[in-house]
């Protein structure tokens, strides 16, 4: 039993960066029907300018908010440059994903020729290590589970209480449709790849803080999680990526605490797996809801 609550405190913490790149990465699919598979290379771009930001003494939390701000331009920089210019051409869908795949290994190499294939470690960013009963977690993995809850929060106060998340949703819905009705379609698409960015670059730090060592495989392993997250929660769906990410840091960290770590990839291929088996459209799937989905 003990180790079990173990397992389930570290699979939290785990949940939590699964939860904030996953929502990021489903945030881009529901306003751009894109399956960027190049998120996972912009995660790890982003692990790598945190390590060099800190060693100009910088405080880690301070690094983790330049990088989000960092990589949330590159995304609407790769959204402006490469995606928006052949969605203008009528790519199909699996040419777009064959393009972001292409993309992603072209800057995983990039950040290899720059700084190299060997490990890198942000030492001791995790902080003191507090007991809650059986639970044993640092400092830092309670600061990303506050940030990421945080976070989720004002993302969910975004789309159901302002004028921007209302126009999010309907362009996310129709984009014909909302830029009939005066919605700026381009710049919500635009603010969207902005916001999926800042997120992506915060799991890359977050997961870089709670990593022993890092190399540039990082981002495009742990797209694994993130898309059976989404995958599990529905695709495109917000909040089922949230509890998604939940499931699979915790469904993982158990795997791993019972068999071996080797076994965390399989739960999240499993769980993906087994999600399309039983219930293809997730457990929100589109449309379910209005405040419950980013296409409601």
């Amino acid at each position: 039993m003990r180790l079990l609550i173990e397992a389930l405190g570290f699979g939290i913490a785990s949940g939590a960066v699964v939860a904030l790149g996953a929502v990021g990465f489903t945030v881009q699919f529901g306003i751009s029907n894109l399956l960027n598979i190049a998120y996972g290379s912009l995660m790890t771009l982003a692990a790598y300018i945190g390590y060099a930001l800190l060693q100009l003494n910088l405080n880690v939390w301070l690094v983790l908010l330049l990088v989000s701000a960092v990589i949330g331009i590159a995304s609407v920089a790769f959204n402006r440059l490469l995606i928006s210019p052949l969605a203008r051409r009528a790519t199909g869908f699996v040419g777009m994903v064959i393009v972001t795949v292409s993309a992603g290994i072209i800057l995983q190499y990039i950040i290899v020729a720059v700084a190299g294939a060997s490990a890198r470690s942000y030492g001791q960013q995790s902080g003191s290590t507090l007991k809650f009963g059986d639970v044993i977690l640092t400092t830092s993995q309670l600061a990303i589970i506050g940030m990421t809850a945080a976070l989720m929060l004002a993302f969910h106060l975004l789309l159901t209480r302002t004028t921007l998340g209302r126009a999010m949703r309907a362009t996310s819905t129709n984009r014909n449709l909302a830029r009939g009705c005066g919605i700026r379609t381009e710049r919500i698409i635009d603010v969207t790849w902005l916001l999926s960015g800042l997120m992506c670059g915060a799991a890359g730090v977050a997961l870089a803080i709670t990593t022993v060592s890092f190399d540039f495989t990082l981002g495009p392993t742990f797209l694994i999680y993130m898309i059976a997250a989404a995958v599990l929660g529905g695709v495109g769906q917000p909040y089922g990526a949230m509890l998604g990410g939940l499931v699979v840091g915790i469904a993982s960290q158990v795997a791993g605490a019972y068999w071996s770590p080797a076994y965390q990839d399989v739960v999240a291929f499993g769980l993906l797996i087994v999600m399309l088996l039983v219930r293809p459209r997730g457990l929100f799937p589109g449309g379910a809801a209005a405040s419950r989905s980013l296409a409601g």
